[in-house]
């Protein structure tokens, strides 16, 4: 699915999204490690980095909203002028995401209409614990 990650609207130092394992018209699948070089670690629980929270949101909006809206959207859409904007979530975090961690983010579509994308997701560690899991939505445009 490299095209879908092609058109992903992101820099490298802000995309979170590694590979999408799978994709249909209802759900998505889709990975991510967390590099231990990334520079918020260096400021984020000094001695004890963690991923913050908002990361790991981000990571699961770009893999259950941007790529799964883009796959929604098609092939033949005109992308020249693409945005996205996360207009709501309710997310529980159960486990914290250390540095060098690789994350599964596996979604369900709630509904797509209007370019408006909302599903329910989880977040899995290596060890298929769930990290956090909730809603989220958001506006394509």
């Amino acid at each position: 699915m490299q095209w879908i990650k092609d058109i992903l609207p992101y820099g490298s130092d802000f995309l979170f999204v590694d590979d999408i394992l799978f994709v249909d018209e209802n759900s998505i699948k889709g990975t991510y490690t967390f590099n231990k070089n990334l520079t918020f670690y260096q400021h984020h629980f000094i001695e004890n980095p963690v991923t913050p929270g908002v990361i790991l949101t981000e990571c699961a909006a770009q893999i259950s909203l941007a790529c799964l809206g883009i796959y929604l959207l098609g092939k033949t859409y005109d992308y020249s002028n693409f945005k996205f904007g996360m207009s709501s979530s309710n997310i529980e975090y159960i486990k914290p995401v250390f540095p060098g961690e690789k994350v599964t983010v596996i979604a369900e579509k709630l509904y797509f209409r209007f370019n408006k994308l909302k599903c329910t997701f989880k977040m899995l560690n290596e060890n298929t614990d769930v990290v956090c899991s909730g809603e989220i939505a958001g506006m394509m445009k």
